[in-house]
């Protein structure tokens, strides 16, 4: 087979990791891509954006799968894209993708479907939403971009004054542009975040082992919040016992309501969870990978991907035995110092040739480029650094180990990835 991966982050490069493997598949595409990549794909220069050029080059180039990693084309409508063209195209198509393009849709769809969420109320109006919260809010609460916002479009305001600002950075200075068009107000929910990737055929869904991302730029969950600096999988906290409730009350009646709306979702759905004291509730859903959650997620993966993304798109995916392998992952994040405000980029990128050869170790590419025949810095999130163990405390150690093998100038990471291991008091 010839497959054709969309994205250029490190969720690609674990998705191209991941193909690469496939016994099924010849040759590697990926437009973009990255430096990293590049090594498992012939990297094309289509942006994600271009779906006539993406189209014609999977029919020049007879494709036999494309696999959308990123969320803006996914909204954009690409699946649709592919489809009318007659591709096969793995990801859900554009009225399905709302579920992730509108927080305002998921919403709803949760509370007509009595899927377990935290209270809220949308606005489209910055009057409004300051009014309700002078009159009605409960503090701490948290204010929510309607639309896509790069993973950073959510504020948690303690105050009055700090959700009046909230208010005016979404709406009226439009700090993630048209995706504050309108916003959701939502109560603030405490408790054990956890991620839970699955996939879905439209009317069967499979969840994948759970994992933990780590949103702050800073150690101790300081500083502002980012695309993620590093995640751990499983997660101690996402038990059998909550494991099975949320796949009565949230996964199946998710599919079921989205199917009941005319919506088949087929792809990867993402759940964001919190486990509160009052039971588990959805945060919000995407509509692909996580990433870094894909990066610690895939690697324990037992199938080959193309057999399970295949049975997604024929609608055979409860014949699938899916497996994942009985260990743990951890993937700490490279940044350039100053992420996600201002950074310096085009540093060289030394020592990645450690990572040849060594079975459990990975280093995903997020942003870098070739210049100059050399490896060079080219985004906020460099690398994330992936290693496997038998154990949590095991992969952790491992992780951090690998992060000395890599060196670049401006190079920053957390210290306390997977810190909550600790706490669970797990193995």
């Amino acid at each position: 087979m010839k497959v054709l991966i969309v994205g250029s982050g490190g969720r690609e490069h674990a998705i191209a990791q991941k193909v690469s493997e496939s016994k099924r598949v010849d040759k590697i595409y990926c437009a973009p891509g990255n430096a990293g990549i590049a090594e498992l794909a012939e990297c094309v220069d289509i942006k994600a954006m271009e779906f006539d050029k993406l189209v014609a080059f999977a029919k020049e180039n007879a494709i036999d799968l494309t696999i959308i990693g990123m969320d803006d084309p996914l909204v954009g409508g690409v699946v649709d894209e592919f489809e009318k063209a007659g591709l096969r195209v793995f990801g859900p198509r554009k009225n399905a993708a709302i579920i992730e393009g509108s927080k305002a849709f998921s919403k709803d769809l949760m509370k007509k479907y009595n899927i377990p969420t935290a209270a809220y109320e949308t606005f489209e109006d910055a009057d409004a939403a300051v009014a309700y919260l002078e009159t009605k809010a409960v503090f701490p609460i948290v204010l929510k971009a309607d639309g896509l916002a790069l993973g950073k479009g959510v504020l948690i305001c303690n105050t009055l004054e700090e959700a009046k600002e909230g208010v005016q950075t979404i709406m009226l200075d439009k700090k993630f542009g048209s995706a504050g068009n309108k916003m959701v107000i939502e109560e603030f929910m405490t408790g054990r975040e956890v991620s839970v990737l699955a996939y879905c055929d439209g009317t069967h869904i499979k969840t994948m082992t759970s994992a933990q991302d780590h949103k702050r730029a800073k150690d101790g969950d300081q500083g502002l919040n980012t695309g993620g600096m590093g995640t751990f999988s499983p997660s101690p906290f996402y038990t059998k016992e909550i494991d099975e409730y949320c796949q009565k009350e949230i996964y199946e009646k998710t599919m079921a309501a989205m199917k009941a709306e005319g919506r088949d979702f087929v792809g990867i759905l993402f759940c964001g969870l919190m486990i509160t004291p009052k039971g588990t509730k959805v945060l919000e859903y995407n509509a692909r990978f996580g990433d870094p959650e894909a990066q610690v997620v895939l690697p324990r993966m037992k199938n080959d991907i193309i057999d399970v993304m295949e049975a997604c798109i024929d609608g055979t995916l409860d014949q699938i035995d899916l497996q994942f392998e009985d260990n743990a992952a951890v993937c700490v994040v490279l940044a350039s110092d100053g992420y996600p405000v201002s950074y310096e980029k085009g540093y060289e990128i030394k020592g990645l040739e450690n990572f040849k050869d060594k079975d459990g170790y990975y280093a995903f590419h997020a942003g870098s480029a070739i210049k100059d025949g050399k490896v060079v810095t080219n985004g906020g999130r460099v690398i994330g650094i992936t290693a496997k163990g038998a154990t949590l405390q095991e992969a952790r150690a491992n992780a951090y180990k690998a992060t000395e093998w890599v060196n670049f100038e401006n190079k920053y990471m957390r210290h306390d990835i997977g810190k909550a291991i600790d706490e669970a008091g797990v193995n």
